[in-house]
């Protein structure tokens, strides 16, 4: 049983150290630079669902920055996504 809770800590601190390594990668995260990334790609998308989704996502990514809610690199990384979707 200390095996499994030893192991299971193992995973957890490696997700834990892996997942802000990964928003980093992605180049999207919650500030000034994180933003005009996203909106400069929104920018250039044709008008569709797509766009109204990330344009969604952004107001989302703000409101979570500006009122200390938490998710503002969450919702930026849906925003990139739904401007790389066909």
């Amino acid at each position: 049983m200390l095996k499994n809770l030893i192991g299971a800590a193992a995973i957890a601190a490696v997700a834990f150290a892996v997942a802000p390594a990964q928003a980093a990668h992605m180049g999207v995260g919650c500030n000034g630079a994180g933003f005009a990334k996203t909106e400069g790609a929104i920018e250039s998308m044709a008008d569709g669902d797509n766009k109204w989704a990330a344009e969604k996502e952004i107001a989302a990514a703000q409101d979570a920055m500006l009122n200390n809610k938490g998710g503002c690199a969450m919702h930026l990384n849906k925003a990139m996504r739904d401007t790389m979707a066909k």
